[in-house]
């Protein structure tokens, strides 16, 4: 069994404190790909969850042996490895943990973005046209964007990924969608209640049943989560509810777009369902940051989307303050919000949401492996899972201080090299 040292690391990230456990490894699913790794449940490093922290050590080293990080530390007092390979002053840190991803889609909504740089607000209308687009394409057609989108995140550094369906809307199309996300991540979400397709305009709760019988039947063996939107236009709170309670008793764990397009009890019902997130969080009052504050549920924030529909941007600094565990994701689908670079999304959560650079890094990072309930992924303490990346700069903060320019110089996934 070989090791490898990455020696001479200006700054290491680990998000780890300096005498954490190592974290609990699952085995793996069956619907897994190869060295995709396994879900781990629990809190990180085997306490409680909360409120997480950004680490990092200057001049430093880290030793990978069987996928996993076996030391980190100072350069000066490394162990020996079989390999070794020499950062030359630039910068480690973890994985990107993309939690909300919309991959399984065909077809492309140029037009409408550019209709709403002329001025047309969003409404999330233009779902219906990549639904139509999604149920004329081939597996292979889906499966070929796919894997071309999940390369994209790959080559900028994002090493974990949620995929959601949700743009077939029918029992076969919504089964083939979670079956083709299965092939690429074990993140799979189950978004039959993304909008209510045209042939149920006149009876919402015959679709309700739908996706709470027959379709979530289909879904269920190849997903791990349930999601809803929850939003006026949408699915009123009652719909959302038997939804998420649905796909619960079905073995799938809730997560809700919440709180987008205006004020609206998302976030309330996140939070009474247990669900590992509420994304989008644009629109929140006091009670809605206070029921965050005060349970496990994730607030994922998405500013790829507020940039793509000019939108207001969440107020991170308020979640923040009140000790609301934040996570920042890209969002990418083709109408509201076409960016699979979380470098990106950073860059706009330090410059537009008023982030420091440490907690947007770790958002992007730990942040989304909460948002999952991963403890495997989204730092670099010893026993985790040896996803990181190498920057072709000395520290994290050039992710924000030089936006829109390539950075990633090397990924490793498990352990083993993936871009370079």
């Amino acid at each position: 069994m070989s090791s490898l040292l990455i020696t001479n690391i200006g700054e290491l990230v680990t998000n780890a404190p300096p005498d954490a456990a190592a974290p609990r490894s699952g085995p793996p699913d069956s619907a897994t790909p190869p060295d995709s790794g396994a879900p781990d449940s629990g809190a990180p490093y085997g306490g409680a969850p909360g409120p997480g922290t950004f680490a990092s050590v200057a001049d430093a080293a880290l030793v990978i042996e069987a996928g996993r990080v076996a030391w980190t530390g100072p350069a000066a007092r490394a162990p020996a490895a079989d390999e070794s390979v020499d950062a030359a002053g630039r910068a480690v840190l973890p994985g990107f943990v993309d939690s909300h991803a919309h991959l399984v889609f065909a077809g492309e909504r140029g037009a409408e973005f550019a209709a709403r740089m002329a001025g047309l607000p969003y409404q999330a209308g233009g779902i219906r046209s990549t639904v139509a687009a999604t149920r004329a394409a081939t597996d292979d057609q889906l499966r070929a964007n796919l894997r071309r989108l999940s390369g994209e995140l790959l080559f900028q550094g994002t090493t974990t990924f949620e995929c959601k369906s949700g743009y077939g809307l029918t029992v076969p199309d919504e089964a083939r969608s979670v079956a083709l996300a299965a092939e690429f991540t074990p993140e799979v979400t189950y978004l039959g209640a993304h909008v209510i397709p045209p042939e149920f305009d006149r009876d919402l709760a015959a679709y309700v049943d739908l996706v709470c019988g027959a379709m979530l039947d289909a879904c269920a063996p190849h997903a791990r989560w349930v999601d809803v939107f929850c939003e006026r236009g949408a699915f009123g709170r009652d719909e959302a509810a038997a939804v998420l309670a649905a796909g619960t008793a079905a073995g799938l764990q809730p997560r809700v777009h919440a709180n987008q397009l205006g004020p609206g009890p998302g976030v309330q019902l996140a939070v009474e369902c247990a669900a590992a997130s509420a994304d989008h969080c644009t629109y929140l009052d006091d009670a809605d940051v206070d029921a965050l504050a005060s349970s496990a549920t994730v607030a994922t924030l998405l500013p790829g989307v507020e940039f793509s529909t000019r939108q207001p941007y969440p107020d991170a600094r308020r979640l923040l303050g009140a000790g609301v565990t934040v996570a920042i994701a890209t969002d990418c689908n083709p109408g509201s919000c076409f960016t699979s670079s979380m470098p990106l999304c950073i860059a706009l959560a330090v410059r537009e949401m008023r982030m420091t650079t440490q907690e947007a890094l770790w958002a992007a990072t730990a942040g989304g492996a909460r948002a999952l309930r991963r403890t495997d992924v989204g730092h670099l303490g010893v026993g985790a899972r040896a996803d990181l990346i190498m920057l072709d700069a000395p520290s994290h903060s050039y992710l924000a201080y030089r936006p829109g320019v390539p950075q990633i110089a090397a990924v490793w996934q498990a352990g083993k090299l993936a871009t370079a």
